[in-house]
């Protein structure tokens, strides 16, 4: 398992690959917290939250939690857990920018992906 320096070392490196317009007005920036969050749509807590898309009186951030990450992708080795983090930080900018867009297209998209995994589960 990696500490959340090395996971936030990784974010940086990721982050410093990207071109500096995908983070245009995301005024809050990325943070990566310690947390654990479970997703309070699945009643049954077995379901992580590993990062989200804020819009509010703060401004525009994403926030990723570190625990949530380790216990998803804890046994992941070094490059396993990069591309992981990239998906991750991938998906949320996109949030974000579909936000600036005035899209909600992803949105949509993770509710039915939420809707079908819960569906499976029963």
């Amino acid at each position: 398992m990696f500490s959340i320096d090395d996971v936030n070392e990784m974010l940086d490196e990721i982050a410093a690959e990207l071109p500096e317009e995908v983070f245009l007005d995301l005024n809050g920036g990325v943070s990566l917290l310690p947390e654990t969050k479970l997703s309070s749509a699945d009643p049954d807590g077995g379901l992580y939250t590993l990062g989200e898309y804020r819009r509010d009186q703060l401004g525009r951030y994403i926030v990723l939690y570190y625990g949530s990450i380790c216990a998803v992708h804890g046994n992941a080795t070094r490059r396993e857990l990069c591309s992981k983090l990239k998906k991750l930080l991938s998906h949320e900018l996109t949030h974000h920018l579909e936000s600036l867009a005035g899209e909600r297209d992803l949105e949509i998209e993770d509710k039915r992906d939420l809707d079908n995994y819960l569906r499976r589960r029963g």
